[in-house]
Order: C-alpha cells, then sequence, then structure tokens
C-alpha cells in the first residue's frame, strides 16, 4: 500500500513561514520525483515545486521562486516544503505528488496553509 503522508499545514501571518513535510511509504522513494501542487479558493490545482528522484534538478513555479524550497531525503523517505516570506495569495490546500513520468501516480489527501494579511 502506497501513502502519502503530509504535515506541516496551518495558520500563520503574512512575511511567517512554515514547512511541510510529505512521507512515503509502501514504494521506494528514491525511485520517485516529487512534486508540491496546491489549489487555492477558487481557482484550479496549480504546481508548486518538483525535484528529482536524486535531488539533483529542482522546479519551481514562477511565482513562489525564492520564497518556497522543495527539498528530499531519501533516507526517511520525506519530501520537504519549506515556505518562507508567506504571502496571502499563497493560502491553499497544499498537495504532495509521486510519480515516475509514467505508471501509477500518487497523491497526498492535502493539508491547508493559510496566511493572514
Amino acid at each position: 500500500q502506497v501513502q502519502l503522508v503530509e504535515s506541516g499545514g496551518g495558520l500563520v501571518q503574512a512575511g511567517g513561514s512554515l514547512r511541510h513535510s510529505c512521507v512515503v511509504s509502501g514504494r521506494p522513494f528514491s525511485s520517485y520525483r516529487m512534486t508540491w501542487f496546491r489549489q487555492a479558493p477558487g481557482k484550479e490545482r496549480e504546481f508548486v515545486a518538483r525535484i528529482s528522484w536524486s535531488g539533483d534538478s529542482t522546479y519551481y513555479a514562477d511565482s513562489v521562486k525564492g520564497r518556497l524550497t522543495i527539498s528530499r531525503d531519501n533516507a526517511k523517505n520525506t519530501v520537504y516544503l519549506q515556505m518562507d516570506s508567506l504571502e496571502p495569495e499563497d493560502t491553499a490546500v497544499y498537495y504532495c505528488y509521486a510519480d515516475q513520468g509514467v505508471g501509477e501516480k500518487y497523491w497526498g489527501r492535502g493539508t491547508q496553509v493559510t496566511v493572514s494579511s
């Protein structure tokens, strides 16, 4: 059974920080590239950040560059999203996602991040 368990959401004031974590079980974590998505109220789900299976390559949406940082620790089967300088526009449900480009894909349940102005 593959599970993606997220933690680290919450309520924060603008300019504050949070760290999201996503722990993957059931498959070799290092085989997956990991992606963070988010869905804000009234908007479609959007790409936030991605990290390759090796951790050597990262990709970010323009809206979060310089503020959000993705990383992974394969020994802990965990991917992180460090969120700094948060803005009200970052308010969303954040989802972690695991895939290999083809084949099965896995989603976390999502956790709420609310940034107050």
